[in-house]
């Protein structure tokens, strides 16, 4: 694959299976990307599945330096080293401390 003149890619996955967590270690792997990943359809589907697909992406994104955060119930976004998720508490309603931290 080419680097697109080192551009920041941002790509967005929908995590159906525990399978797809590979697609998603690659892209991150490659240094450019921020992962907006979707979780809703595996979370109704399989609660432990989706712990361990999270726990193998948390783990990838460690060894990257990279940081990884979850919005909401169905949205977890991961970004590489040079990307920083601002995790600040909104004041309008505050939400729930994320869950993978």
């Amino acid at each position: 694959e080419t680097k697109q003149g080192n551009k920041v890619m941002v790509k967005l996955f929908v995590l159906k299976n525990y399978e797809e967590v590979n697609e998603i270690l690659n892209s991150l792997r490659e240094g450019y990307t921020i992962a907006i990943v979707d979780i809703k359809i595996l979370r109704q589907k399989d609660s432990i599945e989706l712990k361990r697909a999270i726990s193998k992406i948390k783990k990838t994104t460690d060894a990257l330096e990279g940081n990884i955060a979850g919005f909401g119930e169905n949205m977890v976004i991961i970004t590489p080293s040079f990307a920083k998720i601002q995790k600040e508490e909104s004041k309008i309603k505050p939400e729930p401390k994320n869950r993978w931290d």
